[in-house]
């Protein structure tokens, strides 16, 4: 098949799903064109099968904010016509979908027509979507969707409650792949980290509001208190300044590294003892899982599609949003019982085999080879 996927090409759970399967489909012998504004940061091999196509937005003084909905759908009708692409993939519905939908308007015109398949990934959903200025187009340009997929049941529930849609959405999972992770973590950088021993804890996430990073210090400063550990915060965005201002303010600042944001995360998982993601929504928690691949078990919040991964006393524990005191005391338990934390270890990286990559990608093929043409 010759597939184009559209995505975000940054760090978030959408880009790095979307790249992820897409490098898979090409390792499966299937031409894969990636159609975005720059080159996904995951998408870090060469394969004969992977195209890269990018989106350039001309500027001119008429425009306040550039067209890129108008670039991007002109650049899928250019991959379209010219490398004869049997369907398209798009991921994050705004504004990747509806541009995918004048897109598939315009080629019709020739006679062809392109089946869309929309993949919803969280906050297109539960936060943008809903905004009353975008809520009418994202509505018709989902239900205009070949197929509709849902990474957790919880969005799907979440996207059936907040629009209008009159089609089925199919749950597909976001997936790991569970072999980049099965490898011996480097005893070295341990002990760069914790040099006497201590156990270490690891956040990652794009440092937003919604992912409550002020509530990661405070959780591990009470953990801190009761045995000596490191926390290592993986990337970057708007809070992280506050984050570090509180680290300072709890007297944890010389225990706490942040290591900015990170392609090759396997190797800081692989080290770790603990995953926090306190979250005030998480759609499916992608991070949760890339952790239990690396046999880390997780506390997190029972929000969104978490309890659909995380699972309670089995591979970590959850909490209500913001109680920082139930997850503290789920971190000190953990950290401080060798005999549990080795159990859990094992049955997160069990759990996390579930969603590997070789049981999610064929779901995919199965679904496009619903809506491609014959001979493909």
């Amino acid at each position: 098949m010759r597939i184009g996927i559209v995505c975000y090409p940054t760090f978030g759970g959408s880009g790095v799903l979307a790249t992820e399967l897409g490098k898979a489909l090409a390792d499966k012998g299937h031409s894969v064109h990636f159609i975005t504004y720059q080159q996904p940061v995951r998408l870090n091999i060469f394969s004969a099968n992977i195209y890269y196509h990018e989106v350039r937005v001309p500027t001119y003084p008429l425009f306040d904010y550039p067209p890129y909905e108008v670039a991007l759908a002109s650049t899928m009708v250019d991959v379209i016509k010219n490398y004869d692409l049997d369907l398209l993939h798009v991921h994050y519905a705004i504004p990747h979908a509806s541009a995918a939908y004048m897109a598939r308007q315009i080629i019709a015109k020739t006679g062809r027509d392109v089946p869309v398949i929309t993949t919803l990934h969280g906050t297109d959903i539960t936060l943008v979507g809903k905004d009353k200025t975008y809520e009418p187009v994202v509505t018709f340009s989902i239900n205009e969707s070949n197929a509709i997929t849902a990474v957790s049941q919880n969005l799907k529930d979440e996207t059936y409650r907040s629009f209008k849609i009159n089609k089925d959405i199919e749950v597909i999972y976001n997936f790991v792949d569970v072999s980049r992770y099965n490898k011996k973590p480097f005893d070295a950088f341990r002990k760069v980290i914790a040099p006497d021993g201590e156990k270490i804890v690891v956040h990652a996430s794009n440092f937003r509001s919604i992912k409550r990073v002020k509530d990661v210090v405070k959780i591990f400063a009470q953990i801190n208190q009761e045995l000596p550990c490191k926390l290592l915060m993986v990337g970057d965005g708007p809070d992280r300044p506050l984050v570090e201002d509180l680290a300072k303010q709890m007297n944890v600042h010389d225990d706490v590294r942040f290591v900015g944001k990170q392609e090759q995360i396997e190797e800081i998982m692989l080290v770790s003892d603990l995953f926090l993601l306190p979250s005030e929504y998480e759609s499916f928690g992608l991070a949760a899982l890339e952790a239990m691949a690396a046999k880390v078990p997780v506390i997190s919040t029972n929000a969104g599609g978490l309890p659909e991964v995380n699972i309670q006393g089995v591979t970590g524990f959850m909490a209500d949003i913001g109680d920082i005191d139930a997850m503290g005391d789920y971190g000190i338990t953990l950290l401080s019982n060798e005999k549990l934390l080795q159990q859990m270890k094992q049955n997160a990286y069990e759990q996390a085999v579930k969603f590997d990559i070789s049981n999610i990608v064929p779901v995919y093929e199965k679904l496009y080879s619903r809506f491609c043409r014959m001979d493909c």
